[in-house]
């Protein structure tokens, strides 16, 4: 067993409203710079929809992520064999079509319009040829439109739905959408390290953060194909590749990444993930049926004396530990089963989780009490809105199980906390849901506190940052934040 430390995260898709806060607090810290202009390294898409870059999803198209091949895994979009044919063009890359076309307004003509009748405009200005242009897409261009056709009929996730399914999610009584907000989800297995010819992208060993060597880098751009989440991006400028950092200065100052700190919703969780690194391979080419139980069986218990001792010789921090300890994604992930990773399928498996979203309750008011349409507990899970086999391709790798038992237990918590503080649902009734949920009361109250009621401290326990073991030191953010790549100025080496 071979124990390692990983910072984790988990979003919980049922309290976010869409405001994106996190996508411009990002924007505004990171992606400011010349070069940069269609970079969103946090970004929240509506589903259904085709997200960003557009269709992102769909491997066919783009090769990104890990395929078995003979029983061993491979890059789907480069490999030794392939990788001087593609080496100064990748055919699978997104391009700026794919993205979009960043854009400002002359503001001139509105400012200094002389007067008139009509009232003056702003006409859009490309940020990369100054011309003016036809804004055709952008990065969240189907935002709250995801119940029209023209969108949602796009989504690869719809493949394996039935044409009854698809019509249900455009009906207009039916119509129904969630958000479903991304940044990079700093892979146990991640497909961009791999696939550098340079060996620019590498995982810091203190806490598995991915990061760009911004002097090793070549922008041969196989880290962006070879991505599935697309969560790489080539600044054009530089001619370097930069991805998000997970805010690491601010982490290793104790406080939360940018976006988890603005998110208005408090959909966000960060914690460390203790995990046995010896079967990242192993897990990575179980069928797409063992993937979401092996992950979680790779996540190991902070508390156990085994792991406890195994992580002391692997010169993990006692603080690090008690911070495993304390994890409020470990709760989610592992202990409660509610999140879940986002296409698994991918096999890089990715360290941030969702909890998947709930549909409209489908019950009724009479004489006082909430009655539900039909005498099944779960009947408006198993029937709703959104269909359970397009949550199962984007969180469970095709499989309803594991998206179901989550959806189930948080209806479960849900109505307990109704019985509790309304009274128009039975205790009875309650534990009744409860137990078919696999849930306990105490359980219950955990998650409803660590859902409802919870501080910062308790969404965000960061562990203390001990730079004597990093991998690189960190210079001045104020000098480095107009750089490309904030403060990798050097190869990963160990001691400061």
């Amino acid at each position: 067993m071979n124990v390692r430390s990983q910072i984790a995260m988990t979003f919980h898709l049922d309290k976010c409203i869409g405001c994106h806060t996190c996508s411009i607090a990002c924007k505004n810290i990171w992606t400011d710079r010349k070069g940069t202009e269609y970079m969103w390294w946090n970004n929240v898409e509506t589903k259904p929809g085709t997200g960003y870059p557009a269709l992102w999803e769909d491997q066919e198209k783009f090769k990104g992520g890990w395929e078995k091949n003979k029983g061993k895994l491979r890059l789907k979009s480069t490999g030794k064999a392939r990788i001087v044919a593609n080496i100064f063009h990748n055919p699978s890359q997104p391009s700026m079509d794919d993205y979009y076309e960043p854009w400002t307004y002359d503001y001139q003509n509105l400012f200094n319009a002389p007067e008139g009748d009509d009232q003056p405009t702003a006409k859009p200005i490309s940020m990369v040829t100054g011309e003016y242009i036809d804004i055709e897409s952008g990065p969240n261009w189907d935002d709250d439109l995801s119940g029209t056709p023209a969108y949602a009929k796009n989504d690869p996730n719809l493949s394996t739905l039935t044409e009854q399914q698809r019509q249900q999610l455009s009906a207009i009584e039916q119509m129904v959408f969630f958000y479903f907000p991304r940044i990079c989800n700093h892979c146990l297995n991640p497909a961009c390290v791999a696939s550098c010819p340079s060996g620019a992208l590498y995982k810091r060993g203190e806490d598995g953060i991915v990061l760009v060597d911004q002097k090793r880098c070549r922008a041969w751009r196989s880290c962006i194909a070879a991505c599935p989440y697309k969560k790489v991006f080539y600044n054009w400028s530089t001619g370097k590749s930069e991805k998000c950092i997970l805010c690491y200065p601010r982490i290793e100052t104790g406080q939360a990444p940018a976006c988890f700190h603005s998110c208005v919703g408090r959909i966000r969780y960060l914690g460390v993930l203790l995990y046995d690194a010896d079967r990242i391979e192993e897990i990575a080419r179980l069928s797409d049926e063992g993937l979401i139980e092996g992950h979680r069986s790779m996540i190991l218990d902070p508390n156990d004396d085994k792991v406890i001792a195994g992580a002391r010789a692997n010169g993990i921090q006692e603080s690090v530990i008690k911070a495993a300890q304390e994890s409020p994604v470990y709760q989610f992930v592992k202990v409660w089963k509610l999140a879940l990773p986002p296409h698994i399928e991918f096999r890089t498996l990715p360290m941030l989780f969702y909890v998947p979203p709930m549909s409209p309750v489908m019950a009724a008011q009479k004489d006082g009490k909430l009655k539900s349409v039909t005498d099944e507990f779960f009947h408006d899970i198993e029937e709703s809105r959104v269909p359970l086999e397009f949550l199962a391709n984007l969180f469970g790798a095709g499989q309803t199980e594991p998206v179901l038992y989550a959806l189930k237990k948080q209806k479960a918590v849900r109505w307990y906390r109704r019985a509790v503080t309304v009274g128009d649902i039975t205790m009875e009734t309650a534990k009744k849901m409860l137990a078919a949920a696999d849930c306990s009361v105490e359980e219950a109250e955990a998650i409803y506190k660590l859902t409802s009621l919870c501080t910062v401290d308790d969404r965000f326990v960061i562990p203390p940052s001990h730079r004597e073991e990093a991998l690189e030191a960190l210079q001045d953010p104020m000098v480095r934040k107009q750089e490309a790549g904030f403060g990798f100025v050097s190869g990963p080496h160990r001691g400061l």
